[in-house]
């Protein structure tokens, strides 16, 4: 019989293309999910009823008949609520049950906690309801129009944008319509709750914000933080669909199980969860440019018009960083940017993968292709005109110096690896020659800065502790949703402490352990949570290496960890055996970890100061064939370069990569949400919504990542944050859909396409400049 294989056998420390530490329990159909989690005795399974109204009034509800149903166990509605009826992360408005007024349709009403789904679902069918219907606002453009607004508009400028437009040579306005976007998560919102003794209450809840589930749901049933345990061990997806919306649907799980002193699990179906949770913000960007004979913008305005809908939720952020990243990598001097922030009747629209970002991004490039196109430019010539410089023109439009500007010099190496530039003349003789297919290339790049732009965030916790056989058990405030954080953060420990992976244990995200934990949002996963690691692992460290450096006379300073041994000079022992002598010492080998972001403080009443400690950059050329008889297309190539810094895990970062791009690709093609007049969700499942298939991927997809770039600020192992940044990259299809478009008109047409660029977008857009 073969040994076991020695810690020092096994890789995985930081650089190490190591797997996703549940690649195998994936693979195999092991992993746990809340669904899957052994439901106690006496389980019962709750069903959250929907308003079938928009907007309207609500003059009677009569529940009888639904607790007199079979198989009923508990009903509640809004006076059921012993604490307060809101979990609205931000402002106190987002009712957990209508209370008077619905405020959008599949808005829940009351919930049914049954001795099965279908029961429950049958029951909560029987309600008598009457409504008086109100006048429901639904787009963009109503709301505008009737004044609606969640928040105030915004403003943020620099120079005099007015000026500098009305004087330029060239000048050109638009509007672009850019879609929303649904999580479809695999796994759908979920929690299971086990009452406990003394009104405890333990919350098995598929969320990327765990203590906010918990300060939401405490809030609810009347009771301190205290009370309320929220464990995640990982969730079937996230993308932000997870930060906020989980709230609502363990609230009503744990008022459930407190009304019943049962457990209770809330599942949503794909219907109901498609219905009832936020999706991306679909925005409306109006500009005004102005520009010289090389297509540098002497000065733009936009005004980005979003839908909130019915409730805050994060609206207020989300629109903040759409602003910040309307200059995306672009020297602007004379700018401004007017934001609104629109209430409508419909869900109220919440985190999701850029959070903001892309559709900021999205308007300026779509005004840099537009330049282009009025002077007969490269696209590309015009964009590297207006980059960013590195020691003037290097300060953004809210004040923060830009001191990593490596957008030049990624987009020049990506232009020569992918041969954009002869591939541009094959695309132009390929036009040239087909009437019927046309190609399109384009190629844009991506500056996303990271940290949360509410600073508070911007802190994590954590938890290491050693045992006495040398195995080590890490905790730490952020989530696993499918991203490969927990093998990052582990291979962070895993190098401080020299061992292998093997031997590193993590365990699911608790707000026991770790308690006050920020969201796993705004790709701050790894930086936050591997820093406060990091240190909980130093603390431990160095009380082992004093243990040692006593044993052997030594100086502290001189004794090391690697390969699974501590060794100092001629001296050496392994690490089990240290973790031993370290307890028998009585010197504790359990440490917590903290970590703040450094540098950043920004002041949002000026839209001014370093909301960033530092920016990601990327870059993508994409290339198109479109059928103009159909307007249907194909992704031929994509090429993406992108930079993560010094990588923590080279396979992980470029999964996020792909994965990012095709989802972005996603968001400008096929995703299509439509509402009718009445304010009901007609794309409510994969039958009528269309997410990117395999079959959708580009043909040739090459995927690499920016080499030896170090981030200049001191993060963890000088990486960079990967989550959202290539989702941008997407951005280089919808401009090619463009190209290719324009190659159906005269020359310095202006394709009238809107996202997503569906085929039917595309084939009105191929009409409209024919």
């Amino acid at each position: 019989m073969n040994a076991a294989p020695e810690a020092a056998d096994v890789p995985g420390g930081v650089g190490e293309a190591s797997p996703h530490e549940s690649a195998g329990r994936h693979v195999a159909g092991r992993a746990v999910y809340v669904d899957d989690i052994p439901e106690p005795a006496g389980t019962l399974e709750a069903y959250v009823a929907q308003s079938r109204e928009a907007h309207a009034r609500i003059l009677a509800l009569d529940l009888a008949r639904v607790r007199a149903a079979p198989g009923v166990v508990a009903v509640i509605a809004a006076a059921d609520v012993p604490g307060v009826n809101d979990v609205g992360p931000v402002k106190k408005d987002d009712p957990i049950f209508a209370d008077g007024l619905v405020q959008y349709r599949g808005q829940s009403l009351f919930a049914v906690a049954a001795t099965s789904v279908d029961a429950a679902r049958r029951a909560a069918e029987l309600a008598e309801i009457v409504y008086q219907p109100l006048p429901a606002l639904l787009t963009v453009d109503q709301a505008l129009a009737a004044k609606s607004f969640l928040l105030p508009s915004e403003r943020m400028a620099r120079g005099d944008a007015a000026r500098a437009i009305d004087g330029a040579p060239h000048r050109l306005e638009g509007r672009l319509e850019i879609g929303g976007q649904d999580h479809f998560y695999l796994e759908g919102q979920v929690a299971l709750v086990m009452p406990g003794e003394g009104g405890e209450m333990l919350i098995h809840s598929s969320t990327q914000h765990p203590s906010e589930v918990q300060h939401l749901v405490a809030r609810a049933l009347g009771r301190p933080d205290a009370a309320v345990t929220v464990e995640v061990r990982r969730m079937g997806g996230g993308f932000g669909g997870k930060e906020t919306q989980p709230a609502l649907f363990a609230a009503i799980a744990a008022l459930l199980a407190d009304k019943t002193r049962r457990p209770v699990k809330l599942r949503l179906d794909r219907d109901d969860d498609m219905i009832m949770t936020g999706k991306r913000h679909d925005f409306v960007i109006r500009y005004d440019v102005g520009f010289d004979d090389q297509g540098r913008v002497l000065g733009i305005r936009f005004e980005q018009a979003t839908r909130g809908g019915y409730s805050t939720d994060l609206t207020t952020a989300i629109a903040d960083r759409a602003m910040f990243h309307a200059d995306n990598c672009y020297w602007l001097p004379h700018f401004e940017v007017v934001s609104h922030r629109l209430k409508t009747n419909t869900v109220s629209n919440t985190a999701f993968r850029g959070f903001g970002g892309p559709q900021g991004m999205l308007g300026i490039e779509q005004v840099m292709d537009e330049i282009a196109r009025a002077l007969g430019r490269d696209p590309l010539e015009v964009r590297r005109v207006n980059l960013y410089g590195t020691s003037e023109r290097n300060v953004t439009p809210f004040g923060q110096i830009i001191e990593d500007n490596v957008a030049p010099a990624l987009i020049d190496e990506l232009a020569r690896n992918s041969g954009y530039a002869a591939r541009r003349k094959a695309v132009e003789r390929f036009n040239r020659s087909n009437p019927i297919i046309k190609r399109g290339l384009a190629l844009t790049p991506v500056r996303f800065g990271i940290s949360f732009t509410a600073t508070h965030f911007n802190q994590a916790g954590a938890l290491v502790h050693v045992y006495q056989d040398g195995s080590v058990q890490l905790n730490h405030g952020g989530t696993e949703m499918g991203q490969g954080l927990y093998v990052k953060v582990a291979q962070v420990v895993a190098s401080e402490f020299g061992l292998g992976l093997d031997r590193i244990r993590v365990t699911a995200t608790n707000t026991g352990k770790v308690p006050n934990t920020s969201a796993t949002a705004a790709s701050s996963g790894s930086d936050l949570n591997g820093m406060a690691a990091q240190a909980a692992a130093r603390t431990v460290k160095e009380r082992m290496a004093g243990v040692a450096a006593g044993t052997w006379g030594v100086a502290p300073s001189s004794v090391a960890f690697a390969e699974g041994r501590v060794v100092a000079g001629d001296n050496a022992m392994s690490f089990a055996e240290l973790a031993k002598k370290t307890y028998m010492a009585r010197v504790s080998l359990s440490a917590t970890g903290y970590y703040r972001t450094p540098k950043i403080a920004y002041d949002r009443a000026t839209f001014s100061g370093r909301p960033f400690y530092y920016f990601a950059y990327g870059a993508a050329a994409s290339e198109v064939e479109i059928d103009t008889l159909s307007g249907e297309y194909r992704v031929l190539r994509a090429d993406l370069l992108h930079d993560v810094g010094s990588s923590l895990n080279p396979a992980i970062d470029i999964g996020q990569i792909e994965g990012g791009f095709v989802q972005g690709m996603g968001w400008l093609t096929t995703e299509e949400l439509v509402w009718d007049d009445k304010g009901r969700l007609a794309t409510h499942a994969p039958s009528t919504y269309k997410i990117p298939a395999c079959s959708d991927l580009p043909a040739d997809f090459r995927v690499a990542l920016w080499p030896a770039n170090p981030n200049v600020e001191d993060t963890i192992h000088r990486s960079k944050a990967v989550g959202e940044p290539p989702f941008m990259l997407g951005i280089s299809v919808f401009l090619a859909l463009r190209d290719a478009v324009a190659a159906c008109g005269r020359p310095g047409c202006r394709p009238p396409l809107d996202a997503p660029a569906t085929p039917e977008r595309v084939l009105f857009a191929i009409e409209a400049v024919r």
